[in-house]
């Protein structure tokens, strides 16, 4: 039968599920045709370990991974351990997140496993089924065991994906895409299709395609490309694959299979015929619109040749719930025991616990030492015992709050008092064991439901009204490789959550905060957290601030005057806060005592309970930030969020204490924000719970914090400026080496741009090609003339990274593929917000600037200064333009502008703000708009933004240096002749190689 199979001279087939591949072979053993792509290697295309065995056999980069191989469904296995946030196989070890592949390639059910940190969870990707190709599950936390799998180390590309599709070995075309990582949803376009633009590859990414090609043997095939950190990996192969949506990829894939074909059939022909297709040859060439203009909005105009280049946000977080911390000294030998678990039994050491195994193990051991019932009024009661119990009661009830551990905002440390010696269990000799630890409990700060409402809208607002230009805005720029994004976040859990839920609103993405976190969102903690480099100067600063309030002096001038109201000492302190804070007390212990009645309510409920009841199930949405109110807890009666009476309870019995030390007969000012802080969260959260005197102790709270926050970070101009340049130094740093950077590659576009006008009318093929394989790199000498050497660049910020993925201007349907934007998110807390805003208005008072005007205008120093504060979503924007008019020499070619918002600042109380008062029912207050920090028609450059704030900015070369990515110095060097053969008898070339072919 078979010798009547018909001959064909070329036979094209491919790997797919059901396909006939043994007929294929034998078929061409028969007829013997030139095979497109070879038919034995398409086997091991089924097995993901081939696969990566034949990559790595060629030296092509792919991600860290191990081999899980079962014989058996649910076969245990000595060498591989599963952990709450691990796996380790073989003893390596692969932390979360890392992804978990069936070993079957035609198996698509692809799995992402989140760490606790970040909320947990697990993310299924899945061949697109309609508008979704994965989906996040919360509650799965463990690896599959049914068969055998891959597990490999994630790697963040930012939210996008790139798939590479080669036809023959020396051309390459690449598409990029959403990745299904994110959030799932499937962009496709009107008719339907999934939206993809052409990218270009750089040097290395070519050298892999070849590669790829060659090792599979296949002319013809698709792969995916993962560029992260600067280097890129290859993750899968998938045999046969062409591009479904390029007319212009279909034109050079048909000319480079004809050659292919006339080569190996009728190579007499193949220099006889020509090598472009027919109807191609006079195409007229489209004409490149001029790019998207500036234009109005909240800044003034500055002539139709100004672009929009980079966008830097330093962006407090959303609502959260009150900080919390509880000490207390622990004796119980059950919780020494666990300390000594987790230190490794280094009876000194201390530990901290954060994970869930962790956190279970303390809620077990604390379980079995509170009392069932509270002592009363015992005469015969110690006080301590009892304080201590009402501790442990406490600790006890953070542990099950919400049902379900995160150790984003529940962390635990315990460090041992005092030792003795005891002797060893063997009998042989003493050891010390720890007969006294304190426990310090660190709660609260949970971003709420209207702290991810609030981010999520400013997203959408920065989205909409950030990037001024095409009509589908800073979306089609993302996608189309335009826009280079990168954000950043401190530790805490309320941060690193405010950051995705902004992310999701700027980039429209749909699902839950953790995959998106985990994507797009690096922690920074050296730069974003703490204020350690600041305490000294932050304590004298408390220290006068308590002996101007305390005394009832009047605020001291230093240089001040009605003009300047800010320039003297203590500058917003009511007047009266002496008087103040006596009121600020008896309003406290009254709010406390209403909440303790609310505690005996529960306690009288609670006892017709089990007090060691089984945990509920994981409530993913309360880790994270609801997206809605607690109604059926309001309904009840109960407090807003995953907070009970006792912890509510415990949280004003303790602002109580420490704000007046009655035997002492001392104020304690440092608990005004405080106070301020738990009125402000229960007025807007829990109003249903009715209060007496809550509203006026906010007002009072107010008046004091308003004077207090501010002064905290500076008691006068000088001071400000002095703590805030130690507490923003290394942010400052990086502002600047962000806006040079833009700098530098404008310029580097730019004259490459002017290099291309200057020789169209007599550059060749090859001409094109070089320069635009030329076009991520900066230009060399403006680069050396910079302040900025290239050795000095962040790590996560060298040049390479920053530049070297483009937009292929040859194949995208896209009218300005030369508009580039650099987007920089920092998202912070309240301490950088201030330090960052004090080194902006007042860097003109060093010594070193005298005579300097301040880089914030006299009228955005009034408004600052009746800013009392910089609330939740509060931030700072620069962004900069380029004038393309303008020489590239002259300074003003590039403008700054910077704007400020106070965020939501609004009283909770307010009832006059239409807005405000319908927010107010959902529990969340309006973010107010962007104020601009300069005069209309001002003009900041860099070169002036650069000498205002170097003296206070982290140098550049303080940065640690940048890593090189490897594999970059070859261009198909294993193929030189071959591809100077094809270069000179395919003029189509330039298409190819403009398209990093």
């Amino acid at each position: 039968m078979k010798f009547s199979w018909p001959i064909c001279d070329c036979l094209i087939a491919f790997y797919s599920t059901g396909y006939p591949l043994e007929k294929a072979e034998a078929y061409a053993t028969l007829r013997k045709p030139f095979l497109v792509n070879e038919l034995e290697p398409q086997h091991l295309l089924h097995d993901r370990r081939k696969v990566y065995e034949c990559l790595e056999m060629f030296g092509i980069p792919v991600p860290r991974y191990a081999l899980v191989n079962r014989e058996y469904p649910y076969q245990e296995l000595n060498y591989f351990i599963e952990q709450e946030d691990y796996v380790e196989v073989h003893g390596e070890r692969f932390w979360k997140p890392f992804v978990e592949k069936p070993i079957d390639g035609d198996d698509h059910r692809i799995m992402i496993y989140y760490p606790s940190s970040a909320g947990g969870g697990m993310k299924e990707l899945f061949r697109k089924v309609g508008n979704r190709s994965s989906e996040f599950h919360q509650e799965v936390r463990r690896v599959r065991r049914e068969g055998s799998y891959i597990y490999e180390e994630f790697m963040p590309t930012g939210g996008t994906d790139v798939k590479v599709y080669t036809v023959g070995p020396e051309y390459a075309h690449a598409e990029a895409r959403k990745s299904p990582v994110v959030d799932g949803v499937v962009l496709r376009n009107l008719d339907g299709k999934e939206v993809r633009y052409p990218v270009l590859l750089t040097p290395a990414e070519k050298q892999m395609a070849r590669d790829v090609c060659i090792a599979f043997r296949q002319a013809v095939c698709g792969f995916d490309l993962l560029r992260s950190e600067g280097r890129s990996y290859v993750c899968d192969v998938n045999g046969w694959s062409f591009v479904k949506n390029s007319h212009k990829y279909y034109d050079d894939a048909a000319c480079v299979l004809r050659k292919m074909f006339l080569d190996a059939k009728a190579p007499h022909l193949s220099s006889t015929i020509p090598p472009t297709l027919p109807w191609k040859i006079n195409e007229p060439v489209q004409p490149s619109e001029g790019l998207t203009r500036q234009g109005s909005g909240i800044i003034g105009k500055f002539g139709q040749a100004e672009e929009l280049r980079c966008v830097i946000a330093v962006i407090r977080h959303g609502d959260r719930t009150p900080k919390q911390k509880v000490k207390l000294k622990v004796t119980e030998e059950k919780l020494l025991n666990l300390m000594l678990k987790y230190n490794g039994c280094r009876p000194r050491s201390e530990t901290k616990l954060k994970s869930a195994v962790q956190l279970q193990d303390l809620l077990d051991a604390t379980r079995m030492l509170v009392p069932r019932e509270r002592s009363g009024r015992e005469s015969d009661s110690d006080a301590e015992d009892i304080e201590h119990a009402e501790k442990l009661r406490q600790v006890k009830a953070v542990l099950e709050e919400g049902g379900h551990f995160s150790g984003i905002y529940r962390k635990v440390q315990l460090k041992p008092l005092k030792w003795v010696k005891v002797s060893k269990t063997n009998g042989e000799g003493e050891e010390e064991r720890p007969v006294e630890a304190l426990m310090v409990l660190k709660y609260g700060g949970v971003l709420t439901h209207a702290g991810r409402k609030q981010a999520e809208e400013l997203g959408r607002y920065f989205r909409n009204n950030m990037y001024p230009g095409e009509g589908t805005g800073l979306l089609r720029l993302h996608s189309t490789y335009r826009h280079d994004l990168k954000i950043y976040s401190s530790d805490e859990g309320r941060v690193q959550m405010s950051a995705a839920a902004f992310a999701k609103g700027l980039l429209d993405l749909e699902g839950q905060l953790t995959p998106i976190l985990v994507s797009l969102v690096s922690k920074d903690s050296s730069m974003l957290d703490g204020l350690d480099n600041a305490s000294i100067e932050m304590e004298e600063a408390k220290a006068r601030l308590n002996e101007i309030i305390i005394s009832g002096a009047k605020t001291v001038h230093s240089n001040g005057s009605a003009e300047f109201p800010w320039m003297v000492d203590g500058a917003g302190l009511p007047p009266s806060a002496s008087q103040l804070l006596p009121k600020l007390v008896k309003l406290t212990k009254k709010v406390t005592a209403q909440v303790k009645l609310l505690v005996k309510d529960e306690d009288e409920k609670l006892a017709m309970t089990s007090t060691y009841a089984v945990l509920p199930p994981y409530d993913q949405a309360k880790a994270l930030g609801k997206s809605n109110i607690d109604v059926g807890r309001i309904a009840s009666g109960l407090p807003c969020g995953s907070e009970g009476f006792l912890l509510m309870y415990a949280r004003w019995k303790k602002l109580e204490r420490d704000l007046y030390n009655e035997r002492k007969e001392r104020f304690d000012i440092t608990q005004i924000p405080d106070v301020y802080d738990s009125c402000k969260y229960d007025i807007l959260h829990n109003s249903h719970l009715n209060l007496e005197g809550l509203d006026e102790l906010f007002k009072v709270a107010q008046l004091l914090a308003d004077g207090v926050i501010p002064n905290e970070y500076g008691i006068n101009p000088k001071q400000k400026l002095k703590i805030g340049s130690k507490i923003a130094r290394r942010l400052l740093g990086k502002i600047m080496i962000d806006l040079r950077n833009t700098r530098e590659e404008a310029i580097s576009v730019a004259e490459l741009k002017s290099n291309q006008d200057e020789g169209s009318t007599c550059l060749t093929g090859k001409k094109t090609t070089d320069s635009h394989s030329k076009l991520p790199v900066k230009n060399e000498d403006t680069r050396r003339s910079s302040s900025t050497s290239e050795m000095s660049l962040d790590q996560d910020d060298d040049d390479d990274k920053e530049t070297k993925y483009r937009l292929d201007p040859k194949y995208a349907n896209v009218k300005t593929p030369e508009r580039h934007v650099r987007t920089r998110l920092y998202f912070t807390s309240e301490s950088h917000i201030h330090s960052l805003m004090n080194v902006l208005r007042y860097c003109n008072l060093d010594e070193s600037l005298q005579g300097e005007e301040s880089l914030v205008c006299h009228s955005a120093l009034e408004r600052l200064f009746k800013t009392k504060e910089l609330d939740y979503m509060s931030y700072i924007v620069f962004r900069m333009f380029e004038n393309t008019e303008v020489a590239l020499e002259d300074p003003k070619r590039f403008r700054l502008e910077m704007t400020f918002s106070r965020g939501a600042d609004l009283s909770p109380l307010e009832e006059n703000d239409g807005e405000a008062a319908s927010l107010h029912q959902e529990h969340t207050l309006p973010i107010m708009g962007p104020e601009r920090l300069q005069e209309v028609g001002s003009y900041l450059t860099l070169e002036k933004m650069e000498k205002m704030i170097r003296p206070f900015a982290m140098p550049a070369e303080d940065f640690p240096p940048p890593s090189t990515p490897q594999g970059f110095s070859g261009y198909f060097s294993k193929s030189a002749g071959m591809l100077e053969r094809l270069v000179n008898l395919w003029p189509f070339h330039k298409h190819a190689n403009a398209n990093g072919k």
